[in-house]
């Protein structure tokens, strides 16, 4: 009887915000009728859920636990469905999830802008909701980064060519989000940053920007201070290295 049972359906995980109600699926086909027990494990503690014998497991989220089902049937056989994960986020911004939420993908934690020297660990982080919970895959101007899959990107040892422009798109049945693009910068630690040493047969690129808004018989402007900035981005993109000046 060690085939009496087969789960036809097993639970998925998902990750959703605290509060949330929603409901695991179990389907599962025997010789004879069947019964089913959910069990809940948080941190190391695994329990069974008190009168949690139906197929189907309501569940309001209250903190990130993993659940299974246990189906059994008459002769004494049992099997046991995949364990999942129930992600709770405590803190969500307001406005999330959108209404009439169907489970598609929310981010809810973007990476930020890292500074790295070279040899040491680079960690890139992200966060979505969603049901299922999303799958990630992270990306370098552009191009897909085939190993890191997580939420979190780990590199144990950044290289120069590890810099650049990062993004992870978050995924599952019901679409796809993408986090903002966040740039990453590997160099060694006191290689300066707005001068560069010359030397015999290299060539260096500096720029200096100068923007000014006040001037004697006009008003105030306030696009110079905003232009310097977005130029000094593009012009570090392009291997210049910037000296800004305002005013």
């Amino acid at each position: 009887f060690s085939t009496a049972i087969a789960i036809t359906e097993q639970p998925v995980s998902a990750s959703v915000p605290v509060g949330y109600s929603f409901t695991l699926r179990c389907r599962a086909q025997g010789r004879t009728s069947l019964q089913y027990q959910w069990f809940c494990q948080y941190q190391s503690n695994c329990c069974l859920i008190p009168g949690a014998t139906n197929p189907d497991l309501p569940i309001v989220a209250e903190q990130t636990q993993l659940y299974t089902c246990r189906v059994n049937d008459l002769h004494r056989n049992a099997v046991f469905s995949d364990w999942v994960k129930v992600e709770v986020h405590q803190c969500v911004a307001r406005g999330l999830p959108p209404r009439l939420w169907q489970g598609e993908p929310v981010i809810v934690l973007n990476p930020s802008e890292q500074r790295v020297e070279v040899g040491q660990p680079l960690q890139l982080q992200c966060a979505a909701m969603g049901v299922p919970a999303p799958s990630y895959q992270w990306y370098r101007n552009g191009n897909l980064l085939e190993q890191q899959k997580r939420k979190k990107l780990w590199i144990p040892h950044a290289k120069v060519s590890d810099s650049g422009t990062y993004l992870c798109c978050a995924s599952n049945s019901h679409g796809e989000h993408w986090t903002n693009a966040v740039d990453v910068h590997i160099g060694e630690q006191g290689q300066p940053t707005s001068l560069c040493c010359i030397s015999p047969g290299v060539s260096c690129k500096i720029a200096l920007l100068v923007g000014n808004n006040r001037y004697q018989h006009h008003p105030n402007l306030l696009a110079p201070v905003r232009d310097v900035f977005e130029l000094s981005r593009l012009l570090e993109h392009l291997g210049f290295q910037v000296v800004s000046l305002l005013d």
